[in-house]
């Protein structure tokens, strides 16, 4: 099947670089910026009070609840109000998140592999997230670059898939898909008519419930090896 593959696309948190310190770091500076400019927001609520009222927020809003940008604007806009500051910060405040939520440390091996990987390949991402591959150097390498909010829907939403397909002109069994996540990546591309590539840097345990990927990998040069590039 693997023969068959004429683009490749890629989850892109957990997959190209590590998310956990990345969120970790932005969540910091919010922090910080919000306790010099609106110091009573951040002393009347956690980061896990702030978490919790974005989560509400999407329960109540199901139709936006694939928008990570949405949800972070308006929930901190609502605690701006509440505790008597202008809602007009909450894009200030955003802005200097995101900015550090794309500060990410790429993994050693995805921009060779990736480079490598298009000679032969159209390149594609597809993630749930706000990361800019602009902003992060690596927008050049794709053909297609997706993300939930485009869409209008998040993985494992079918249609996800399909656009990403539509996008690429190609269809779904020419496509293999590569991310970390086993049921948002792996399971949900199979469903579509992907093939499927489980990127598996932390050597965990498939989950047996689930049906195997096609193809695991530990990392991009030891895919772009398999797929001879």
């Amino acid at each position: 099947m693997l023969s068959d593959v004429r683009a490749i696309a890629f989850d892109l948190d957990n997959t190209l670089w590590d998310v956990e310190p990345v969120l970790a770091r932005a969540e910091a500076q919010l922090a910080a910026w919000l306790h010099e400019h609106c110091p009573g927001v951040v002393q009347r609520l956690s980061a896990e009070a702030m978490r919790r009222a974005r989560e509400r927020l999407a329960r109540r809003e199901p139709h936006n609840a694939h928008d990570v940008t949405y949800l972070r604007v308006t929930a901190l806009a609502a605690q701006l109000r509440e505790h008597g500051y202008g809602e007009h910060l909450a894009q200030q405040a955003f802005a200097v998140f995101l900015a550090a939520r794309n500060q990410v440390d790429i993994f050693p091996d995805v921009a060779p592999s990736l480079a490598r990987l298009r000679r032969r390949y159209a390149l594609a991402s597809l993630s749930n997230g706000n990361a800019d591959l602009g902003c992060i150097g690596l927008h050049h390498l794709f053909a297609v670059s997706l993300n939930a909010r485009q869409i209008g829907a998040a993985k494992p939403e079918r249609r996800c898939f399909e656009r990403l397909a539509q996008e690429l002109a190609v269809g779904p069994g020419q496509i293999a898909y590569v991310g970390d996540d086993p049921l948002l990546d792996v399971t949900a591309a199979r469903e579509a008519g992907f093939l499927t590539v489980w990127m598996n840097r932390r050597s965990s345990s498939w989950p047996t419930e689930l049906p195997a990927p096609d193809l695991v990998v530990t990392d991009c040069t030891q895919l772009a090896a398999t797929l001879g590039a």
